[in-house]
């Protein structure tokens, strides 16, 4: 159930941060489409990060230290294009235009689902 309540709660912000984001396009006019589209895109980037993110991070770990972790934007916009990516290549109606887009998106997606996983609890 842990798993649901993160995916929805992770559509829910990339639906916000296509609202709020300009370089956020989700093309489809149906409603049904765009609920899909989000869960699925959502499903996509939680997969990314559960893959990529463990790897960059021990792969780039002078660079986190560094930086003071300021590196982190950098990589989740670098995994948030890479996801309107790879959604474009399932054919989903999602894309985002910049980089710059990319991690104010990913950055919006984050803080929104930081807020929420703080008022909701899930019991595992």
């Amino acid at each position: 159930m842990g798993i649901l309540l993160r995916l929805a709660v992770s559509a829910v912000a990339l639906w916000i941060a296509t609202l709020l984001i300009s370089g956020i396009r989700l093309t489809t006019d149906s409603v049904l489409g765009q609920i899909g589209t989000v869960v699925a895109v959502a499903a996509i980037f939680g997969v990314v990060n559960a893959v990529l993110r463990p790897i960059v991070k021990t792969v780039g770990c002078a660079f986190y230290v560094f930086t003071l972790g300021l590196i982190a934007l950098v990589v989740n916009g670098l995994l948030f294009l890479l996801a309107s990516w790879i959604a474009g290549q399932l054919g989903l109606p999602f894309h985002v235009d910049n980089f710059l887009s990319a991690v104010l998106g990913a950055l919006v997606v984050g803080l929104i689902s930081w807020v929420v996983n703080l008022a909701v609890r899930d019991k595992d």
